[in-house]
């Protein structure tokens, strides 16, 4: 690791995009200090930093959400000063979320149009659509629905949607989060035939492992300021990471103990879904025990949400004793029943499910631990209790937030999902069911989630893992099996089955005939 002003660095090409001494602060909060960037044409450049690092909102500097409070930027030596993200995509500046934009019950070609600032015939756009597709391998059927479509695919649009723009200055926000390897593999392909084009990428990911394939420089934030630049070619994974954090990131260690009797019994598992778009579940049989930790992998898409849904107990199910909890058949159960039995659910999106964004920790602790956390006495909400609870959340689980009871939504990503969690490990559940535990989290804040999750499983629970990260499953799972289609392969140990293979099963690959002709057609 170098810091800016290090002469070692390499001479770097005049740059398309300069930021000098941006700064942007919400009332007595700083977001962005002082910050200086340079991206220039030709090069894909990382923008590395913990969660609640700054770079949303640097992005948003950059695009012209946002205006600095401070600073310079200037474009091609110009001057720039935005009066909105229109006008920054009329200079050349594009962005791909890592949240897709896309409507479901239209075509391609219908949501590319609605995302261009300019009007468009059908027939020429796809036309143009062809043009994209043939220079940088990224085919589409403008006539396709979109929820018709891959995850790998429904990316293909918002990037297509950025490059009929003809952008300068492309930003990749963890572009490969719901990506199979095999996916990721042809978008890196996609990213540098862009780069050969002379085109800038800012590339913003948490997976450092596809920073030091992708990107020449680096540059990293902490706390809204620079702290360092880098060749991430020249680093390791765990050097940008201790950038990234200030300290060495542990590796989340596994303990011996001992895998007793299920928890968790899955059998036969039918599922028809409320919503038209949503995926049948089909003869899912599957057990978790106690002491053990099992991994469901697969593309977001395929079955999960509706899976995590049934289990717990949000959606009902024909046949109560095809789930059987902690030795009670538990199919025809309320959530607050499961909840009585010894059981805990972490779903996947933090804002909404998990927590009420408005309301403050106390009383989001209280939404899940009302029935069997002793928050409630004679019909009474018991304030210090709840509070009580917060605080040793935040203690045990190093929350990080501002002040001692703040609204959800005022706490970081990492640092609300470490919440969330703890909220919910401190009941000390026999099972516990958690849907993408550190999604779009930094490498410090994923760490302490995985160490959590291994240490409730030593100390004798259940723990289901749904995750679209196979790098994490790997890591902590003792068993992992894959979603496709809404059927699930059999949870097998990583020693038996190996990471291409899973990877294969992702995509669609490696399944018996009979199971992916009927999952094809689902």
């Amino acid at each position: 690791m170098v810091s800016l002003s290090d002469p070692a660095l390499p001479t770097r090409p005049v740059p398309l995009f300069r930021g000098r001494r941006l700064s942007k602060r919400f009332g007595g909060f700083t977001a962005n200090e002082e910050i200086d960037l340079d991206v220039a044409g030709g090069e894909i450049h990382a923008l590395l930093g913990e969660n609640g690092a700054g770079k949303s909102t640097l992005v948003k500097l950059i695009t012209g959400l946002l205006q600095p409070d401070e600073g310079e930027m200037t474009w091609r030596g110009a001057r720039l000063i935005f009066s909105g993200p229109a006008e920054a995509r009329a200079r050349g500046i594009a962005a791909v979320s890592q949240h897709f934009a896309l409507f479901d019950n239209l075509t391609v070609a219908e949501n590319v149009a609605l995302g261009l600032d300019r009007r468009v015939s059908v027939g020429k756009l796809a036309a143009e659509l062809g043009q994209i597709a043939q220079r940088y391998g990224l085919p589409l059927d403008p006539k396709r629905e979109v929820w018709r479509l891959s995850v790998g695919e429904r990316q293909r649009i918002e990037i297509v949607r950025a490059l009929l723009q003809d952008p300068q200055l492309l930003i990749l926000d963890e572009p490969t989060a719901v990506l199979t390897p095999a996916e990721a593999d042809r978008l890196f392909d996609v990213l540098e035939r862009l780069k050969a084009d002379g085109r800038a990428l800012l590339y913003i990911s948490h997976k450092l492992d596809e920073v030091k394939r992708l990107a020449g420089t680096a540059t990293i934030l902490r706390g809204g300021r620079v702290v360092g630049r880098c060749d991430p070619r020249q680093e390791s994974a765990a050097s940008m990471a201790r950038m990234m954090v200030g300290s060495d990131v542990a590796t989340p260690k596994q303990a011996r103990h001992p895998i007793g009797d299920p928890s968790l019994r899955v059998s036969d598992l039918t599922l028809r879904p409320d919503d038209p778009h949503g995926v049948a579940l089909r003869d899912l049989c599957f057990d978790v025990r106690s002491g053990e930790i099992v991994g469901i992998a697969g593309v977001a898409g395929n079955g999960q949400d509706e899976l995590f849904s049934a289990l717990s107990g949000e959606t009902p199910i024909e046949r109560a004793d095809a789930i059987t909890m902690v030795g009670e058949v538990a199919g025809g159960l309320s959530i607050n029943q499961r909840r009585r039995l010894g059981v805990a659910f972490v779903p996947e999106q933090r804002l909404g499910h998990a927590t009420v964004p408005t309301m403050p920790l106390s009383a989001n602790a209280l939404l899940t631990g009302h029935a069997t956390g002793g928050l409630v006495r004679f019909g009474l909400i018991d304030r210090r209790a709840t509070q009580a609870l917060v605080d040793r959340v935040s203690e045990a689980f190093d929350v990080r937030k501002p002040g001692r009871d703040p609204e959800a939504a005022r706490l970081s990503g990492g640092n609300l999902q470490k919440f969330i969690l703890g909220r919910e490990i401190l009941r000390q559940p026999k099972l516990l069911i958690v849907d993408q535990p550190s999604w779009g989290l930094d490498a410090g804040a994923a760490s302490a989630i995985r160490q959590a999750l291994l240490d409730l499983a030593a100390r004798g629970a259940a723990v289901l893992v749904i995750s679209q990260d196979l790098d994490e499953l790997i890591e902590i799972a003792d068993r992992i099996g894959v979603m496709f289609h809404g059927r699930l392969s059999p949870p097998r140990a990583i020693s038996e089955i190996g990471r291409d293979q899973l990877g294969l099963l992702m995509g669609g690959s490696g399944w018996p005939r009979t199971e992916a002709r009927d999952a094809a057609g689902a």
